[in-house]
């Protein structure tokens, strides 16, 4: 498999935004969002094997391992991975909600986005996911604007989400949290804001 970096940092994301674990980053993605902040992932990397992977990983003294990209699903040996992985680690997986999540295996935390009009993808997204979705699972949407926010509120509104987080994430350095955190509160929606923490902690850079 193609892998464009293994690194420990902090979650900065999600309901698990502070925990320490593994990062698998993998080469390749589908799409093209216009606040990509990882587009180095677009064909950086090399080939190892799963073998190889898993050494790595284990050479990590953390639990958690999250498997992202690029688009991680691109890959069928990714699935080898994550059924190796769930045998010692809890497993996350962060997909951009265009490919299907069927066959992931069901003991791993998926995290999947649901692309907005801003990202200049939406059309990208596979309504079908949602049927495979469970509670353990978290859906993300990150918005570049107050269109954004209004297409994505419709959106829960008029989809049946089973994943017990809805995210809401300001695009880093285009929406200002602190819009998006009034939006919010005013509206009396009820899913939590998500900050990219690990940028406010090290700086946009890459392997963090």
């Amino acid at each position: 498999m193609k892998v464009c970096e293994i690194f420990a940092s902090i979650q900065g994301e999600s309901s698990l935004a502070g925990i320490p674990m593994v990062f698998v980053r993998l080469t390749g993605c589908n799409l093209r969002c216009s606040y990509c902040d990882t587009k180095y992932a677009y064909y950086e990397g090399e080939e190892l094997s799963i073998n190889k992977v898993l050494e790595k990983i284990h050479s990590f003294p953390f639990q958690y391992v999250e498997i992202t990209g690029g688009e991680p699903l691109l890959q069928d040996e990714t699935y080898k991975l994550i059924n190796e992985l769930v045998k010692s680690h809890n497993v996350l997986i962060e997909t951009n909600g265009s490919i299907p999540i069927e066959k992931v295996n069901p003991e791993v935390k998926i995290i999947m986005d649901i692309k907005t009009p801003g990202s200049g993808m939406s059309e990208k997204n596979y309504i079908e996911n949602l049927r495979f979705l469970k509670k353990i699972d978290e859906v993300k949407f990150v918005l570049t604007n107050r269109d954004d926010y209004e297409w994505a509120k419709n959106f829960i509104k008029n989809h049946e989400i089973k994943a017990n987080e809805i995210l809401f994430s300001p695009a880093y350095g285009i929406l200002n949290p602190a819009e998006l955190a009034k939006w919010l509160i005013n509206d009396g929606i009820s899913v939590r804001l998500n900050l990219q923490i690990h940028k406010y902690i090290f700086g946009n850079i890459r392997g963090v």
